[in-house]
């Protein structure tokens, strides 16, 4: 028997829909389901300055499909040399609804990104003073701190202190992958987390056993089955404290198949069907649209979008395993299960 569920519009509040052929290849994928989307700023160059969102902007919305009615929400990559006062005018336009700190060299392009936190105080008091919200990679970056230990060690050596010397902040932890990261966001005021599709689904197990699984390989990367599960939890028990961010996150085969391959999983064509087979296996399908449609709003003062869709269950849903850009492919995230439920068009 035919299963349906309606809920408010989703939004991702984590996307990487990159530039040129690229956009232009992922961007209706994310458009077809999601109102709207926080877009990062970390092309080559970066999206510094409130002109080059404005560039941005226009370019995705050249890029969309007729009739899409998808809002690209920009941001701003926080440099050591930002000025606060140009942060100060792209929020008071509309034109910016984040600003993203990278810890430099923590991800993809991410090399221009803070190394001392201390030379961008003046750009977290405005953000503070204006209720600007700060979205963060949150990792440090140390040779000496193990790659699975990176986010629990930022939580205590710069995200807590950057907190307390900044009264007001309003900070997004995006891509929370361990227990550490959600028992932290939900002890804080004015904190939002996001949550990625793939982290919900795999472990780390996922990207090591029977050999390495590039199209499985993120950063932060996925950690042991007790952190994904306290994910579920934390995703499916409907505080307004998490809310969905998908991290799509699109390279080329040629550079995920490589002997030093791209982080980033590609998931905008089929989250929505990966997310209600995660809630509707935790016995939560009526926490899916606070997770995907109503928290993420409501942590930005945003009101929720005001159309709906609806998902059905039933035959396993047949996704393109590849989508062609130029000359090469983007794989799509494999959760590893057969998909039964599916947007309706």
């Amino acid at each position: 028997m035919t299963q349906s569920l309606t809920i408010r519009r989703p939004d991702d509040w984590h996307l990487h829909l990159r530039d040129g052929a690229m956009m232009a290849a992922v961007l209706p994928e994310t458009a077809r389901h999601f109102g709207r989307a926080i877009v990062m700023p970390n092309l080559v160059p970066p999206v510094v300055r409130g002109d080059d969102a404005a560039a941005y902007r226009e370019r995705i919305l050249a890029a969309l499909p007729e009739g899409a009615t998808f809002q690209p929400l920009m941001t701003l990559y926080m440099t050591e040399t930002t000025d606060p006062e140009d942060v100060r005018a792209a929020a008071a336009s509309g034109l910016v609804t984040a600003v993203k700190l990278y810890p430099a060299g923590a991800t993809t392009n991410s090399h221009s990104g803070v190394r001392d936190f201390d030379k961008v105080r003046g750009v977290l008091e405005v953000m503070a003073e204006i209720g600007l919200p700060m979205c963060v990679h949150g990792e440090v970056t140390n040779h000496d701190v193990d790659i699975f230990d990176r986010e629990a060690v930022f939580i205590e050596t710069v995200l807590d202190p950057l907190r307390r010397a900044t009264p007001g902040l309003r900070v997004v932890m995006e891509h929370i992958t361990t227990r550490d990261g959600v028992n932290y966001v939900r002890s804080q005021e004015d904190m939002g987390g996001t949550i990625t599709t793939h982290h919900l689904i795999i472990n780390r197990n996922h990207i090591l056993v029977g050999g390495i699984k590039p199209h499985y390989y993120c950063l932060p990367v996925a950690k042991r089955e007790e952190h994904r599960l306290a994910l579920v939890e934390a995703a499916t028990s409907g505080d307004a404290h998490f809310f969905l961010g998908t991290d799509s996150a699109p390279h080329p085969d040629h550079l995920k198949e490589h002997a030093c391959g791209c982080a980033g999983v590609f998931s905008a064509t089929n989250t929505m069907s990966c997310l209600a087979e995660v809630f509707e296996t935790a016995g939560a399908l009526d926490k899916l649209e606070a997770f995907a449609s109503l928290n993420g709003p409501a942590f930005y003062r945003l009101a929720p979008n005001p159309d709906t869709i609806t998902l059905t269950k039933g035959d396993p849903v047949a996704y393109p395993a590849k989508f062609p850009v130029g000359e090469d492919h983007v794989t799509l995230f494999d959760p590893g299960f057969p998909l039964h439920w599916r947007v309706e068009d």
